[in-house]
C-alpha cells in the first residue's frame, strides 16, 4: 500500500517523500489509519519495521487538523522512549516528517546539560520527546506542563520495563490529563506489557506485526563454538578473513566492551564503544564514524544499542550471550532490517551452553552450529558461572563453581533513580 492512499495530508506526503518512502510497511498501513481515527492502540512490532513513521505521521496528521495553539505553543503530544539514542532517532523523525507543519518540538534527556532544554520547553513546544528521567528533572522544577497533552506514545515499551523506568512512567501519567490517546509501542508484548497497556490503554486496538519474541526472516543466523579465552582471537579473524565492513559487536557489560575495543584496536581493527557509561557526544560520535565507514566495529552494550537506527547493517555479533532470551532477539534485530539481508553470528563458549538453549527454546527452533578451522572447543575445559557485575552472583542459568574471565551484568528491574537515568 503507497502512503497515499492512507488519508495523510499534502504536507506529511511531501516530507515522507523528500524522505525517499513510497511504500507503507505492515505496521504503518495498519497503525496510521486506526491513529488518524483517534484510537488507542497497543502494538507489537520488530525493529527495522517502520514503527517511528507509523505513529509519528498521524500523531503530526490530529495536530494539524485541531490547528496550532493560540498564543504560546503548549505540549500536546509526548513521546516517552528508553535510551538517548532512540529519543534522537524519533525527534529526527518528529523534525523531518513535520517541516511542512508549523509545530515546534524539542528532544529531552539525560547526560547533557539541561540548561538548553529548559530555554527550549520555556519558550513554548508542541512536541516533546523525552526520556523518563529527565522529564521528571523538568517537572520537577517547573520548567514543562503536561496538563494539555492529547497524545501519549510509550516506545520500546518492554526496554523501558527492563530498564525500571515503571514508576518514572506512573509518576508522569499522574500528570497528564485523564482524557486522551495513548499509543504504546513494544518490540514484544509479554504478559507485562498487557498489563501495563491495561492500566492506562482505553479499549485499544492490538496490532501484532511478528509472533512474539520470533526474529528477523531475513537474518541468517549461526554459532561458532570457541573457548572463551579465543573469542576475541576469533572475532578477529571473521572481520578480517570475511572483509566485514561494518559489524556491531554485543557484550554484557560496559567494562567488557571497552576492553574488547582495545583489544581490537591492538588486532589492527578501528572500533569504538558505546554504552550507558559514555557521555553522550561520544556516543553520538562514535554512532557517526560507524554510519559513515570510519569505524568498521562498534561495540556495544544492550541497552546503549536498543533504538540504533543503522541502514543496512549487515552483520551483528554476539561476542557474548544475553542473560535474558528476548535479548538475543532484539540484538540481532539491528540487522536484516527494511527488506534486507542480514547475518547474526553468535561466539558461545561451554560457560554460556545453557543460555544458547533457553534462546533456541524461545525461538522453537535450533540456530545451526559451525566450528571454524583451528578454533575448536578444548573439550577439557569445564564450564564456569558467568558472574553478574557488582554483586558477584551467577547469571540465571549458571551452575555453580568459579569465576569467569566474561562478566556478565545483571539484567536489573528498578533500582536506584540515579542508576536509570545514567542509561537514559
Amino acid at each position: 500500500m503507497l502512503f497515499s492512499q492512507l488519508g495523510l495530508s499534502a504536507e506529511l506526503l511531501r516530507a515522507v517523500a523528500a524522505q525517499g518512502y513510497q511504500q507503507a510497511t505492515p505496521i504503518q498501513q495498519q497503525a496510521i489509519p486506526l491513529i488518524l481515527e483517534g484510537r488507542d492502540v497497543l502494538a507489537g512490532a520488530q525493529t527495522g519495521t517502520g514503527k517511528t513513521a507509523s505513529f509519528t505521521l498521524p500523531l503530526l496528521q490530529r495536530l494539524q487538523q485541531a490547528g496550532p495553539s493560540a498564543g504560546r505553543p503548549v505540549v500536546r503530544a509526548l513521546i516517552l522512549v528508553p535510551t538517548r539514542e532512540l529519543a534522537a532517532q524519533v525527534a529526527d523523525s518528529v523534525r523531518n516528517y513535520g517541516r511542512h507543519l508549523p509545530f515546534k518540538s524539542t528532544v529531552i534527556f539525560g547526560g547533557v546539560n539541561i540548561n538548553p532544554q529548559t530555554a527550549k520547553l520555556r519558550q513554548g513546544v508542541d512536541i516533546v520527546v523525552a526520556t523518563p528521567g529527565r522529564l521528571l528533572d523538568h517537572l520537577r522544577q517547573g520548567n514543562i506542563r503536561l496538563d494539555k497533552v492529547e497524545t501519549l506514545v510509550l516506545d520500546e515499551a518492554d526496554r523501558m520495563l527492563d530498564m525500571g523506568f515503571i514508576h518514572d512512567i506512573r509518576k508522569i501519567l499522574k500528570v497528564l490529563p485523564p482524557v486522551r490517546q495513548n499509543l504504546l509501542f513494544s518490540a514484544t508484548l509479554s504478559r507485562e506489557i498487557t498489563q501495563l497497556a491495561g492500566n492506562f490503554l482505553n479499549t485499544p486496538a492490538e496490532i501484532q506485526i511478528a509472533r512474539r519474541n520470533t526474529t528477523a526472516e531475513l537474518v541468517t543466523q549461526v554459532v561458532h563454538p570457541v573457548d572463551r579465552a579465543r573469542k576475541r582471537e576469533l572475532l578477529s579473524y571473521l572481520i578480517g578473513a570475511n572483509h566485514w565492513r561494518q559489524v556491531l559487536v554485543f557484550t554484557r557489560t560496559k567494562h567488557g566492551a571497552n576492553r574488547l575495543c582495545q583489544q581490537l584496536e591492538r588486532d589492527g581493527l578501528a572500533a569504538a564503544a558505546i554504552h550507558g557509561n559514555k557521555s553522550q557526544a561520544a556516543r553520538t560520535r562514535a554512532l557517526a564514524d560507524f554510519k559513515s565507514g570510519k569505524v568498521p566495529v562498534l561495540v556495544a552494550t544492550d541497552i546503549a544499542a536498543r533504538g540504533l537506527d543503522i541502514d543496512q547493517l549487515p552483520h551483528v555479533v554476539n561476542y557474548e550471550l544475553p542473560n535474558v532470551p528476548e535479548d538475543y532477539v532484539h540484538r540481532i534485530g539491528r540487522t536484516g532490517r527494511a527488506g534486507q539481508d542480514g547475518h547474526a553470528v553468535s561466539l558461545v563458549c561451554v560457560d554460556e551452553n545453557k543460555l544458547l538453549v533457553d534462546i533456541e527454546r524461545m525461538l522453537k527452533r535450533s540456530i545451526d552450529k559451525d566450528v571454524i578451522a583451528g578454533y575448536e572447543p578444548d573439550p577439557r575445559i569445564p564450564a564456569e558461572p558467568i558472574i553478574n557485575g557488582r554483586n558477584r552472583r551467577p547469571a540465571r542459568g549458571a551452575r555453580p563453581g568459579a569465576g569467569n574471565q566474561s562478566a556478565a551484568a545483571p539484567r536489573r528491574r528498578g533500582g536506584k533513580e540515579n542508576r536509570r537515568r545514567r542509561a537514559s
